[in-house]
């Protein structure tokens, strides 16, 4: 790839109409609105100061739109990393006893990711992306959304918890009910009841700023000193820093950092083709997760925490009439604009309006509907998302992710273990060999057995050939034809199978043959000379020429 494909900002620049500009500018302000809140209110819940998501939002932005491939994708703070931070970040702050350590660890996390990122892009690791299924993803996604909810539960009451889990965080809000701040509660379930009546019913409605100007304006008209609040935020562009950390903490960092860049991976891939689908463009996964990487590289080092993209972020963009990364530049530019000339314009802004906001992106990643599907569709795949659900659920988020795509390879490995395998039979009526299944009436050949395995041959399969193959020779026929167009691959564990299970057939007497086997395949099994036991001639390249061999007829 030449160096400038590397940086897609250039010809997006070269090639940028002068008509975007307006819509673009439109778009990047109603944006802002959304940044803002969200930025900070994500930063809280990766247990960082509320200034970082800011400063994270300018940067990310930037980058990505200098180094991303998407025309309207927008990056940033995001919910479902948020707990990920939080659960390595927290316990290494509260152990020190230093609070701002916090954000050093957060930076440097953020490096590894885009380290991390930045290396997958150049290796074309995007496949990585494929180690979530998408049942896995909803049951990590829904376990996700559960714990953020119930997290964020005390602080939107006015009240705090000290607990790790979700099952420590449901114990610690109902003891600590009874310290309920009632101002508290009305201005965080007020406002999280503003945004969802406006999302459902008015959703073009900015229900997320108008539901923290009206909790800001409650907090200064009626002096709710009771209600904590964010504070005066500090003046100035964010500073660059370079994060210091010791060799045992970049150790724990860089494991997290694993699970955050599979999960943005997944994510950013995920959202990414959407709206390409939508807008009739290609997704190059490759250039994103260069993007994505630049964005995290350009955040760890202003004191900033690891980011992804945002669907819903992305859709406010689009729908607001988003024409290129312009947008995102103009929201950056706008968050700077704010800090250097009006950092106090947000020091009223109630800690639970900020609950609010998290608890409302919650709602909105909880996928119940995804389930009952699943549980409709294919219940193997409902017990793979309830079991990564309750991996997150009973052993927090970082072991989730590992529990989650543990069960998306298990289940590939299943499906290679025991695939789909069945007898062929001739329907009346309907050309070719069918499904014994889908045809239980169909004619079978005297002393003639068509069976079909599909899935490639492979050790960890190779015993449920054998013993299928086994049981269909109790019916003693003279030939046993595989319907070998499946069989995508044999490894050397099950060309040994084939060659023990050969000479058992023939003490048999019975013939083991291959129809529709594929050249490649039929190479492999010439090179591990299994032909000296299968007769060569035992070969065919159809299922009509194989029963035609069988019947001593001439196709020809």
């Amino acid at each position: 790839m030449r160096g400038v494909e590397w940086v897609p900002g250039i010809q997006a620049a070269a090639g940028y109409e002068a008509r975007w500009l307006p819509k673009d500018l439109m778009a990047g302000l109603v944006l802002t609105t959304l940044l803002v809140p969200q930025g900070m209110a994500y930063a809280e819940l990766a247990g960082l100061p509320a200034i970082t998501g800011l400063y994270t939002s300018i940067l990310c932005l930037v980058a990505y739109a200098v180094f991303g491939p998407s025309k309207v994708l927008v990056l940033g703070p995001d919910s479902s990393l948020g707990p990920m931070i939080a659960a390595v970040v927290v316990p290494i702050v509260l152990a020190d006893g230093d609070p701002g350590k916090a954000v050093a660890l957060a930076s440097v996390l953020a490096l590894l990711v885009g380290l991390f990122m930045t290396v997958a892009a150049v290796a074309k690791l995007g496949f990585v992306a494929d180690l979530l299924s998408h049942p896995t993803q909803l049951g990590y996604i829904n376990g996700l959304a559960v714990t953020i909810f119930f997290g964020q539960l005390p602080k939107l009451f006015g009240f705090s918890v000290d607990g790790e889990g979700l099952f420590d965080d449901i114990s610690g809000f109902v003891t600590g009910i009874g310290d309920t701040v009632p101002a508290a509660v009305a201005i965080g379930a007020g406002g999280l009841a503003v945004i969802l009546v406006l999302q459902k019913f008015l959703p073009k409605m900015p229900g997320i700023l108008v539901a923290v100007v009206g909790a800001i304006a409650a907090v200064t008209l009626f002096n709710l000193d009771e209600v904590e609040v964010v504070g005066p935020l500090p003046q100035g562009f964010p500073p660059f820093t370079i994060p210091v950390v010791s060799i045992e903490e970049l150790g724990m960092l860089a494991a997290a950092a694993v699970g955050i860049t599979l999960v943005s991976v997944t994510d950013t891939i995920s959202t990414a083709s959407t709206f390409a689908a939508r807008a009739g463009q290609e997704v190059r996964g490759n250039q994103e997760m260069a993007g994505i990487g630049a964005a995290n590289l350009a955040a760890g080092l202003f004191q900033g925490f690891p980011v992804s993209t945002s669907g819903s972020r992305t859709a406010v963009a689009v729908t607001a009439g988003a024409k290129s990364q312009v947008t995102g530049l103009v929201g950056a530019v706008a968050i700077t604009l704010m800090l250097v000339l009006v950092p106090g314009l947000l020091k009223d802004m109630p800690q639970p309006m900020l609950a609010a906001v998290v608890i409302a992106a919650s709602i909105g990643l909880l996928d119940v509907n995804g389930m009952v599907r699943l549980w409709k569709q294919r219940r193997i795949e409902f017990a793979l998302a309830t079991a990564a659900f309750v991996g997150v659920a009973v052993f927090g988020v970082l072991p989730g992710i590992a529990v989650a795509v543990a069960l998306s390879v298990l289940n590939v490995f299943r499906r290679a273990w025991w695939p789909y395998r069945t007898v062929l039979r001739k329907p009346d009526g309907v050309d070719g060999y069918h499904d014994v299944q889908q045809y239980p009436d169909g004619t079978q050949i005297d002393g003639l057995v068509i069976f079909r395995f599909d899935a490639p041959l492979i050790f960890a399969n190779a015993r449920t050939f054998r013993e299928e193959i086994r049981r269909l020779a109790k019916q003693e026929p003279r030939w046993i034809v595989i319907a070998a167009e499946p069989i995508t691959d044999v490894d050397t564990t099950a060309a040994d199978m084939l060659e023990e299970l050969d000479e058992e057939l023939n003490a048999k007497g019975i013939s083991l043959v291959f129809a529709e086997l594929k050249h490649p395949v039929k190479e492999k099994i010439d090179r591990y000379e299994l032909t000296r036991t299968i007769d060569p001639e035992h070969f065919y390249p159809s299922l009509d020429d194989a029963v035609a061999a069988y019947e001593g007829r001439d196709l020809r």
